[in-house]
């Protein structure tokens, strides 16, 4: 089972069994460290993962904080836990003196359900007062599992995380700020927009107060039309079959425009091979007549009874990154990446549950 179907499971069993959870120490063994043995670590090895880890801190001997979790007998990442019926505050006391007389890069705070990671973006050695990634079990986001992912102890490399964690809390931050004016224009917010070459006048709060419902109302019919655009360009034919439309495809692995000066789209052996692989996967899922493939200038799409509507699947076997994109069962793109052709038997169920769907 890969590390994005064991963790989506886990964030299930999270929510069926959160209601007889009542303390902390039941939080930390039903709920705390399963996720950590998810995430690869041997959570019974005193070694790798130890409970009570005690840090000297100045006069204050003795004080604990709940788990670290080691390399070669020095702190990585320091756990501090609570029940599952306590809020978080801002930080444990303890785990914010603790990060900057150890060699931890790394603090989670947890209750469970919140799994808030910070490091020390603002100023070295000393904990971030805001987490740079924040996952709720209750609410896990697609986006989130490969930024968790890199916490596994298989994958983990501290300069790599370190260098996405400034992105991820900064990207956070905006997406707050943006959320919030949204639903919730400041009078900031609105004074900009109105400079903008939308009013000439004096700004003043009477104005400020008359526009915020209409910048709220046009903010929202914006958005509603940038989905429904998604929408009946989805629903379209393959919009790839258009020069022009094609010219203005991005490449978002690469960041760079597509080339299609040639005109020329190469079907390869290992596309064909994908085809045959996802074949086999669905032969007592789906009649293996009505499957299909196409081509593109920007993907490989597998297809149910050569309809672009009713793709399976779109794989995309470039040399330095490979995966697949298969539509979840709320039809939200969800993209699997893959080392070898042969990973792809291990999203048999997604693929499964996908052409389902679309019989």
């Amino acid at each position: 089972m890969s590390f994005e179907e064991q963790i989506k499971n886990f964030a299930k069993r999270t929510k069926s069994i959160m209601g007889g959870i009542a303390t902390e120490e039941a939080t930390k063994t039903s709920i705390i460290m399963p996720f950590f043995q998810i995430l690869g670590y041997d959570v019974f090895n005193p070694s790798e993962f130890t409970p009570e880890y005690t840090a000297d801190v100045g006069i204050k001997k003795g004080e604990k904080v709940d788990y670290a979790i080691l390399n070669n007998k020095a702190p990585v990442i320091l756990i501090e836990c609570k029940s599952i019926n306590e809020a978080l505050t801002k930080h444990d006391s303890q785990l914010f003196r603790y990060f900057g007389t150890t060699t931890a890069k790394f603090a989670i705070l947890t209750n469970g359900i919140y799994y808030r990671f910070y490091t020390d973006l603002d100023e070295p050695n000393k904990m971030d007062e805001k987490p740079f990634l924040e996952i709720n079990m209750l609410d896990l986001k697609d986006a989130q599992i490969p930024e968790l992912k890199k916490f596994h102890k298989d994958n983990f490399d501290l300069n790599q995380i370190i260098d996405t964690a400034s992105e991820l809390k900064y990207m956070g931050l905006i997406r707050n700020v943006i959320k919030e004016e949204f639903i919730n224009p400041s009078d900031d917010f609105t004074r900009y927009i109105l400079g903008c070459g939308v009013f000439d006048g004096v700004k003043t709060q009477n104005i400020i107060d008359r526009y915020k419902p209409i910048l709220k109302k046009t903010l929202t019919s914006y958005i509603n039309d940038l989905v429904n655009d998604k929408i009946q360009t989805a629903l379209k034919d393959d919009d790839t079959e258009n020069p022009q439309v094609i010219q203005d495809i991005i490449d978002v692995e690469n960041q760079k425009p597509i080339d299609t000066n040639s005109n020329i789209i190469v079907t390869t052996d290992d596309e064909i091979e994908s085809f045959y692989i996802v074949k086999s996967i669905l032969r007592e899922a789906i009649n293996p007549s009505r499957l299909n493939y196409k081509d593109t200038a920007s993907y490989f799409g597998i297809l149910v009874d050569n309809k672009v509507t009713r793709w399976l699947c779109r794989v995309c076997l470039k040399e330095k990154i490979k995966y697949l994109i298969i539509p979840n069962e709320t039809k939200e793109n969800i993209k699997y990446t893959i080392d070898t052709l042969d990973d792809i038997y291990k999203l048999s169920d997604a693929l499964i549950i996908r052409a389902k769907s679309i019989m």
